[in-house]
């Protein structure tokens, strides 16, 4: 590696004794094009230098999927792992439960049976070349009818069995995580949360922090939306799984941009770049352990959110936030962290 790497505040992922930064490099745009998950194709060589650069800046963990661009993804991190030394390497968390078929036409199913749950993971550990998985989590909730009791005993096996360090779920609401965590703990949870998209707020993350699941943050700065890089006819041109994003549609993007402007404001003040300031927000919520922050192509782009756990925001930026929230009516959920 480069120059030492800095040390990044790091938070307990539940109670299952992991420690990882606040920040988390996520690698669902690397993958490539593939059922809806990837983005546009970029070179593997600068997807390799982007995780490795967020190494080097600090972050402890990078969280990949089976589904990102068929395996591909995971291939990939493996690629970046290898080559970062045995002392410096990142946790790597993965998710299984989609079956997909070779012609791209037909959507994957999500299938939580254990027979499933258990050749995915051993897939997994293949295409990541390590024999354990610091965190496997399923990646939605099943829709072919298997009860989640099953799904989560084969999980609890494969923890048992060593080949499993920590065992969570994404997407996943309270009641699905209440009949989980009565087969065996959940040790942690990753959904969607951000600014904009706040529904998380309501309750599941309060769900977390009472049962002492961690909790991962997803799409912290919104596909990009909060980036403040885009003018509204670059996003009416983009061609990738975003065009689908009901965010991105006339009435809440005027929303949104709008909302940019005002956090742009806020950022300033703080010192702070647009997804610095996205990222810190999600921070602030008692009960999130770390945000995971994908689409990044290179170091630069790393470097526009790797510091936002430098930047909390206190009960007045907060407030500033909050009113930016109900001057621009953007997006959906508390506008503010519980007291």
């Amino acid at each position: 590696m480069g120059a030492m790497k800095v040390q990044l505040p790091a938070r307990s992922l539940g109670t299952g004794g992991l420690r990882i930064t606040e920040v988390g490099f996520g690698a669902q745009g690397i993958g490539g094009r593939g059922y809806g998950y990837g983005t546009n194709p970029q070179a593997d060589a600068d997807s390799v230098a982007a995780i490795k650069h967020a190494v080097e800046r600090g972050v402890n963990w990078v969280d990949t999927a089976a589904g990102y661009g068929l395996g591909h993804s995971e291939e990939v991190v493996a690629r970046a792992v290898r080559e970062i030394p045995a002392s410096d390497r990142p946790l790597v968390f993965t998710k299984g439960g989609l079956r997909w078929f070779d012609d791209p036409r037909h959507q994957p199913v999500r299938d939580l049976r254990p027979e499933s749950i258990r050749a995915d993971a051993e897939a997994s550990l293949r295409r990541l070349g390590v024999d354990h998985i610091d965190l496997y989590q399923l990646h939605w909730p099943d829709q072919i009818g298997t009860p989640v009791e099953e799904s989560w005993g084969e999980m609890a096996r494969l923890v048992g069995e060593g080949k499993v360090r920590l065992a969570g779920v994404a997407n996943f609401g309270v009641g699905l995580l209440e009949r989980a965590e009565r087969v065996r703990h959940v040790d942690s949870l990753q959904t969607p949360f951000c600014v904009v998209s706040r529904e998380a707020g309501a309750e599941l993350i309060g769900w977390a922090r009472r049962n002492g699941t961690g909790v991962i943050v997803y799409s912290p700065i919104q596909s990009d939306l909060l980036t403040g890089r885009f003018s509204r006819e670059e996003l009416a041109n983009l061609d990738d799984r975003r065009r689908q994003d009901p965010e991105y549609l006339e009435h809440s993007l005027t929303r949104t941009l709008a909302l940019v402007e005002e956090l742009r404001t806020i950022a300033a003040r703080l010192g702070a770049t647009l997804p610095e300031l996205a990222v810190a927000w999600t921070l602030s919520w008692p009960g999130v352990t770390g945000a995971v922050v994908s689409g990044s192509r290179s170091p630069e782009q790393v470097d526009g959110w790797v510091k936002a756990p430098f930047h909390p925001l206190t009960p007045h930026d907060l407030d500033d936030v909050a009113q930016a929230l109900t001057a621009t009516s953007a997006g959906r959920g508390p506008a503010r962290p519980p007291a």
